[in-house]
């Protein structure tokens, strides 16, 4: 008996509404639109990071976050050197106008370690490197956008014909897209590597040019070489991203994604009152899935047999272990990763990368996680020794 028929069974099936397809037709019009429909969403948006990440500071002085006063051998710039500031969670990039360009200044001010950090990536220009993900509508040509940050029009496509008539018709909403396209929409930010049409007109870019809301993102963008070596390596062993900005490199490997997962499943980019902008807290939203007893696991009589650890303690969150903190996004500051596998210290020690428990015991060793894991008897031993 041909088994192809039962593999079929288990691929997402792939659903796209003609109505939702990306608005070539339509022209960009700016976030301020939408307001007068939304006005509930557009509010929660306006307060986000994604609204907000970078700004002018002759415009908005209070975005800055450290003393330029104070001295310090890393501090190489004036404050009246910076046309624009870029973050202010895990770290605040700056930098300067250079023509009708911008280039990143040499230093970084670390967010969470409050202090400067030198950075020496400051020979490209951020029209190459980062502005077609933080505006709208940024042409190569005239270096030129329609807004800064992330707008409505960012993820939902040009809006100037659903602002004049308006229609589920003519607008992209990415919930109503097929699997793949729905998650290009973040992706195509929330992830590293060069848009698959360089050369453009002699230039390089890290960000995938010509891309619009509803499109295959994979004409226009390919991920980081998974098997290069080197200096140019940007994943573990394992194939889990070692880098920041990696949530589209490693999700599109889970099972999640493979089940038809979203990101905004988890996440509302509108704003939400919890970290990350997740729907709910994250061990309550792991938990609406996989609580114990149910198909999708964990196979355990309660979370507290499941993590072996005390129930309110980080290591009883979902996400310490299969989310671990292990890409760094500044010196010894980590987020966390998105493949959602268990990284066992079995593997961190033959593949000689971070796993999920020493990354959160960083006292510990990968042997001592090793030797404990196999007190526990709700596991398998195959997956507890290197």
């Amino acid at each position: 008996m041909k088994r192809l028929p039962m593999l079929l069974l288990f691929l997402p099936v792939i659903r796209f509404e003609p109505g939702a397809q990306a608005q070539t037709a339509a022209s960009y019009v700016g976030s301020a639109p939408c307001k007068s429909c939304h006005p509930a969403i557009w509010n929660r948006w306006s307060k986000t990071r994604m609204a907000n990440v970078l700004a002018d500071p002759k415009v908005r002085p209070e975005a800055i976050l450290p003393d330029f006063g104070k001295p310090d051998p890393a501090l190489t710039f004036n404050l009246g050197d910076v046309a624009f500031v870029y973050g202010g969670k895990f770290k605040q990039r700056y930098f300067r106008k250079a023509v009708d360009d911008y280039y990143p200044l040499p230093a970084t001010w670390d967010v969470r370690n409050q202090k400067w950090r030198p950075y020496t990536h400051i020979e490209t220009p951020t029209s190459q490197a980062c502005d077609g993900c933080h505006s709208v509508n940024f042409d190569i040509q005239s270096k030129t956008v329609t807004e800064w940050n992330v707008g409505c029009e960012r993820c939902h496509g040009p809006g100037s014909e659903h602002t004049r008539r308006p229609s589920r018709a003519n607008v992209v909403n990415p919930a109503r897209l097929d699997y793949v396209r729905a998650n290009d929409v973040c992706i195509q930010c929330h992830s590293t590597g060069d848009s698959s049409r360089n050369p453009i007109e002699g230039r390089d870019y890290a960000w995938p040019v010509g891309f619009r809301p509803g499109m295959l993102l994979s004409e226009y963008w390919k991920f980081d070489d998974r098997r290069a070596e080197g200096p140019d390596r940007s994943y573990y062993p394992d194939g889990t991203g070692s880098g920041n900005r990696m949530q589209g490199n490693d999700f599109v490997t889970s099972v999640m994604y493979m089940r038809g997962v979203a990101c905004f499943s988890c996440h509302d980019v509108h704003g939400t009152d919890n970290n990350a902008d997740l729907l709910k807290s994250a061990s309550v939203l792991c938990l609406q899935c996989h609580s114990p007893g149910s198909p999708n696991g964990p196979k355990a009589r309660d979370v507290a047999q499941h993590t072996h650890h005390a129930p309110g303690s980080p290591g009883a969150e979902c996400v310490g272990c299969h989310m671990p903190k292990v890409q760094p996004t500044i010196a010894d500051v980590k987020v966390r990763s998105h493949t959602f596998r268990f990284i066992s210290p079995a593997t961190g020690l033959a593949a000689k990368m971070p796993d999920s428990c020493t990354a959160c015991h960083t006292d510990k060793t990968a042997q001592w996680a090793a030797g404990e894991l196999r007190k526990w008897p709700e596991f398998s031993p195959w997956r507890m020794f290197p």
